[in-house]
């Protein structure tokens, strides 16, 4: 008997029942989009213990699909941690040079039963404050395209010689060694001398974005501390130590998340019917 055929991507013709694996295996927290794509590669996803091939297979769940031979369990419901990196730590879950990684602080941080979790974004070695946790995949990456608009807010500590119409001329962007850096909103905090606190808040996050911009304004920056990542604020929760979003809170934020491309989640009658009177109100 031949072996069973995994399903193949749906056509035009035909109504799709179910998501793509890569999503589904994002969403159940195994890997980002992308790394689900790169596992599909290696030939490390398997549904009925037949390989899959593409990213595109498209299944109405994860019943009978391992990965390195185990079997995913289902989606839980997504969390959010807000974690307090401090500086000295790799957001990665090892480095090849031996240096401590975020996981080793999270071992005491997170609650027993928190699972796996993936950061959203990254923070640089010498980065410390915020750094958003989730169990979930496709929150992830929501929130880490440029494109959703998200804002995220630092104060640096620098040494050096600026203005405030300087530090406003940012909102227009800047291109540095040929790269274009979209708007940034950045203001003098206090001064002391030429030294100086300056908060920035971006959306784009590109590469070690601040550094190369303050400095590009011949600014040295001695600290950098992530204070907010979208409408999550690391307010004054202790150095290597998390906390737990509420999962309604999540959940309303992930609902109202402006994702490109991705059609928002329907309201709910009652909601729509308020929205109706408004608009007859009118």
């Amino acid at each position: 008997m031949s072996a069973p055929t995994p399903p193949r991507p749906s056509s035009d013709s035909a109504p799709r029942i179910g998501e793509r694996i890569a999503k589904l295996l994002a969403r159940a927290g195994v890997a980002s989009r992308r790394e689900v794509e790169r596992m599909i590669a290696e030939g490390r996803i398997r549904l009925n213990d037949e390989v899959l091939t593409t990213p595109a297979t498209v299944l109405p769940n994860l019943k009978g699909v391992t990965v390195d031979g185990k079997p995913v369990k289902a989606p839980e419901a997504a969390r959010l941690f807000v974690f307090h990196k401090p500086a000295g730590l790799i957001t990665a879950e090892r480095d090849p040079a031996g240096r401590p990684t975020i996981y080793t602080a999270l071992r005491n941080a997170l609650p027993a039963n928190a699972g796996r979790v993936m950061p959203i974004g990254r923070l640089d070695y010498n980065t410390e404050g915020l750094l958003l946790l989730t169990n979930d995949g496709e929150l992830k990456r929501a929130m880490e395209l440029p494109s959703t608009g998200l804002p995220r807010t630092y104060r640096a500590r620098t040494f050096g010689d600026v203005t405030q119409d300087q530090l406003e001329d940012l909102i227009e962007g800047i291109e540095i060694d040929g790269v274009r850096y979209g708007r940034i909103d950045a203001n003098m905090e206090r001064r002391t001398g030429r030294n100086q606190w300056i908060e920035v808040t971006i959306t784009e996050g590109k590469n070690r974005e601040v550094r190369r911009v303050l400095e590009h304004l011949g600014l040295e920056v001695s600290r950098l501390i992530r204070t907010a990542y979208g409408p999550f604020e690391l307010l004054d929760l202790p150095r290597g130590q998390a906390v737990e979003i509420r999962q309604v809170e999540v959940e309303r934020f992930r609902k109202g998340l402006k994702v490109p491309g991705v059609p928002a989640e329907p309201r709910p009658a009652h909601e729509m019917a308020r929205l109706r009177v408004r608009s007859r109100k009118r």
